[in-house]
């Protein structure tokens, strides 16, 4: 594959990030320019606001943004850069349900989230704490990424002379937002939000602009008393939607994706990117992760996974794999979804190398790993660790590989590294979320023969018979033993000999397991028949 094989074919690819890329394509045909001639690099932002502590969504949208990044780099030189931005000088409206001292908070409320003690007590702040915690697990993954604080940009006077166009154009920008607010809410809003320089809130009050180039406004404090202060170097912030535009603005933002919840605020605040003079980014709307009960995940409530939740029991791929499929289709994101996300990455992976070029570009693994795609094959499945450390009960590593050699002839750690990860996190999932709903009921009826037949069967076997061999025999015992359906004999051997209602492809269990062992199962079902 040369690169420009790979340009031509990823210039047609109906993979969601090369479309999102050509995007940028079409916004600058010959590179976009900057202010000394020369071309300046396309910048991706990713929003973030910390209020709570992040989680997979949050993570989500830098991965899918730097998939679609990634995209751009196969379709045009222009070098590229990524602003991972925090809203940290928000105000905190609300206590997160998930953090500690809470009631220290709600004595804060109001106030910047920088400007908040960390109630972990941790770092100087709670927007401190959280901004860390952020760039623990993007660090971790590796993604190639510039922080920005908010606190640190209007500070420092970086936001200066774009506010100074905000309040130019402060009347232009309340015809865009007081047509879409409630009477009661457009009677006090402002652009601009002052903060009090006497208690630190910031306010939700009217604000008078005194003098836009010198940056100066008037509002009333919260105890009566008139203010006339400059809006500038941090001492006020914007509303959050005219910040978002001002930031694309004053940034030059060229790409930003958002969820679904916020396309009107998208809507919003391009119409005051140009009221600012500015062009609003590219992007799309991704539809939202949701919990188990169906409910939008929040950061404040702390429902849904964590990313640690889930890199204890999944390794970093499937979680890429989970967020790079269908971006516009709602998903609920709870521990059950991980073993079927490891188990679709391996079977995507173990169809890359053989697959022609158009196919590899559709293929969710080139862009979970930019193209750079290990050879490495998995000899099992996920599931099927799953249901024999399940029966195993009780296991460690080294158990898990010594079944592994009844089916893998040079199973080895060594040999399977990616395999070796995976059994540490069956091991951590099968004994938090399988072992206390496993329960081996007894066989009944014509189970109770077909049981028999089974073991019958295998005892004839050599230990070394091939899994196809093994479910052969399983398949005919089915047609032939007197069940309505197939699907009844499959089910009675999940329920009786591994507790579950769902089980793998017996006759590989059977080879893995090892044929004197599952004749053990065998043998303790039947003698729950009395």
């Amino acid at each position: 594959m040369t690169d420009t094989d790979l340009r031509t074919t990823a210039l047609e690819s109906k993979a969601w990030p090369y479309e999102e890329a050509r995007k940028l394509l079409k916004r600058y045909p010959n590179g976009k320019p900057a202010k000394d001639g020369q071309l300046a690099p396309i910048l991706f932002e990713t929003g973030y606001g910390p209020s709570g502590l992040p989680h997979i969504g949050t993570f989500n949208e830098v991965l899918r943004t730097t998939m679609v990044r990634n995209a751009y780099h196969a379709l045009s030189d222009t070098p590229t850069k990524l602003i991972a931005f925090s809203d940290d000088m928000d105000g905190l409206r609300k206590v997160p349900d998930n953090v500690p001292n809470g009631d220290m908070l709600q004595t804060h409320l109001g106030k910047p989230l920088t400007r908040i003690p960390d109630p972990f007590g941790t770092h100087d702040s709670f927007a401190a704490h959280n901004n860390a915690t952020l760039r623990e697990f993007l660090d971790r993954y590796g993604f190639d990424y510039e922080f920005a604080s908010s606190t640190d940009y209007y500070t420092a006077g970086r936001f200066d002379e774009a506010l100074k166009v905000v309040l130019r154009n402060f009347q232009g920008i309340q015809d865009v937002m007081l047509p879409t607010l409630r009477a009661e809410r457009a009677a006090t809003y402002s652009p601009v939000l002052p903060i009090s320089p006497k208690t630190g809130v910031v306010l939700q009050v009217p604000v008078e602009v005194i003098d836009a180039d010198a940056g100066t406004i008037a509002f009333v404090d919260e105890d009566g008393e008139r203010i006339v202060q400059s809006a500038l170097g941090g001492l006020s912030k914007l509303q959050w939607k005219v910040d978002w535009a001002m930031r694309w603005v004053a940034l030059g933002v060229d790409y930003e994706m958002a969820g679904k919840d916020l396309i009107d605020s998208v809507t919003q605040s391009s119409k005051i990117a140009r009221v600012l003079g500015g062009r609003p980014p590219e992007g799309f709307n991704y539809e939202m992760f949701l919990d188990e009960q169906g409910q939008k995940i929040s950061k404040s409530k702390g429902n849904g996974l964590s990313i640690d939740q889930w890199l204890t029991y999944g390794p970093e791929e499937s979680l890429s794999f989970f967020a790079y499929r269908e971006p516009k289709k709602a998903k609920q994101l709870h521990m059950g979804v991980i073993p079927r996300a490891v188990d679709e990455y391996w079977q995507f992976r173990g169809n890359y190398a053989g697959q022609d070029l158009k196919q590899k570009l559709g293929n969710p693994v080139h862009h979970i790993h930019d193209g750079q795609v290990p050879d490495e094959a998995l000899p099992v499945t996920f599931g099927l660790l799953l249901n024999l450390v399940g029966v195993m009960g009780e296991a460690s590593k080294e158990q898990v590989w010594g079944y592994l050699a009844n089916y893998v002839p040079d199973a080895s750690a060594d040999r399977y590294p990616a395999l070796d990860r995976l059994i540490g996190h069956a091991l951590a999932y099968a004994r938090d979320f399988v072992a206390p709903t496993l329960h081996r009921r007894a066989p009944e009826g014509v189970e109770v023969a077909a049981l028999q037949r089974l073991d019958s069967e295998l005892a004839a076997l050599p230990a070394d018979a091939p899994a196809e061999d093994i479910q052969n025999i399983v398949y005919e015992i089915g047609k032939t033993g007197g069940f309505a359906e197939l699907r009844d004999w499959f089910r009675a051997l999940y329920e009786t000999l591994l507790g579950s209602a769902q089980g793998p492809r017996m006759g590989s269990f059977i080879k893995l397991y090892g044929i004197a062992n599952s004749r053990t199962l065998i043998a303790e079902a039947l003698a729950k028949t009395g």
